[in-house]
């Protein structure tokens, strides 16, 4: 058995296939056959997983890759097209790389779907909270008013022929780490399809893309051009320890990302705030959801969706996977019950006798 070791290290049930936790990852290793190589990357451990037998240059390639896009569109890096287009808010127009404007319009495409639940424009009320830093802060009314103000993704100006971007009033930034790395997992996947690799997991700080599908193993080795069946992957108990699972998706050439209340959170004067702020009321969320796992085509679509489905709550952000070809989704609520789309209940297991599935 093969498995992706998460922060605390649990030890999980044996299972005949690959078994990846969508939560962080921090150790990473080879396990019976199976290589893998990481990096910290766009704020988070980036991990590939590959067999042995795939080209070592396919690793190169990725991260290459991978940092490219994170010196075009980190927010906490200096001078990136995205710290850039921030300092002239208000001022000029930016000439930005072509990755900029494709994360930029399909942002502003998920922006509109959720009317504004997800904005890549919530920069003012990410850098008010500092959730995630080691400065978090609870602020006055007064603030987050002012920084609600700032935050309207009509506001941004993409000019895809001149490759800029203008926002319009000054104060305003962008914040893509919403959607980045689910842009970078699939230029990731893509690149895998030139090589000849049959089966590999992407995981970008828990954006996974399970590619193609797990080989079959004869001993320690794989068979060589013999499919296999789906990859395996546990989705976190919200209200456990990282690599506690409460079930498993399994899944063949589909991206999987969740957005939870305990993947970044900070406790301030004895209460603990996650870090998915409502643009609407300016503090985070709170609907009744602990997660939602969210399961398409593309991860960049997975990863804007499972925000903007969390922000919304579960009737329309249901309704929004509902409107999306290829989109499903898990909805695991404070009481412990389970919510599934259609597809997702042909793909999900529940292993915690602790949950139930609710039926509609």
């Amino acid at each position: 058995m093969f498995l992706v070791s998460i922060v605390s290290k649990r030890r999980l049930p044996a299972c005949a296939l690959l078994l990846v936790l969508v939560s962080p990852v921090n150790a990473i290793g080879r396990a019976e056959g199976r290589a893998s190589q990481s990096e910290f990357a766009l704020g988070t451990v980036c991990t590939v997983y590959l067999s042995p037998q795939d080209p070592a240059k396919t690793y190169g390639a990725i991260f290459s890759r991978l940092r490219e896009i994170e010196n075009h569109m980190s927010s906490a890096m200096a001078d990136t097209d995205i710290d850039r287009i921030n300092r002239n808010a208000g001022m000029r127009p930016v000439r930005v790389h072509g990755d900029v404007i494709t994360v930029l319009e399909r942002a502003a495409h998920y922006a509109e779907l959720s009317g504004g639940a997800f904005d890549p424009t919530v920069g003012p009320l990410v850098k008010l909270w500092g959730i995630g830093t080691e400065t978090p802060r609870l602020p006055d009314p007064e603030e987050i008013r002012a920084a609600l103000s700032l935050i309207n993704w009509r506001d941004m100006v993409i000019d895809r022929q001149g490759s800029t971007v203008f926002l319009r009033r000054p104060g305003m930034l962008l914040d893509v780490g919403a959607i980045a790395k689910g842009y970078a997992a699939d230029e990731a996947a893509g690149i895998l399809e030139g090589t000849g690799v049959r089966g590999a997991i992407i995981d970008f700080g828990g954006n996974i893309a399970a590619y193609g599908e797990k080989q079959e193993r004869q001993g320690k080795r794989e068979k060589q051009g013999t499919g296999g069946g789906p990859w395996r992957i546990g989705v976190q108990d919200p209200l456990d320890t990282r690599g506690a699972f409460i079930g498993i998706l399994e899944v063949r050439n589909k991206s999987v990302v969740t957005s939870g209340v305990y993947e970044r959170y900070a406790d301030i004067n004895g209460t603990r705030y996650h870090h998915i702020l409502s643009t609407e009321n300016g503090y985070p969320v709170d609907n009744g959801l602990l997660s939602v796992t969210v399961i398409s085509d593309f991860s960049i679509d997975a990863d804007a969706l499972s925000t903007a489905v969390f922000a919304l709550g579960y009737e329309k952000g249901a309704a929004l996977l509902g409107s999306r070809p290829a989109a499903e989704g898990v909805f695991i609520f404070a009481d412990k019950t389970i919510r599934l789309t259609p597809g997702a209940a042909g793909v999900f297991t529940l292993r915690d006798s602790r949950y139930r599935v609710a039926r509609e």
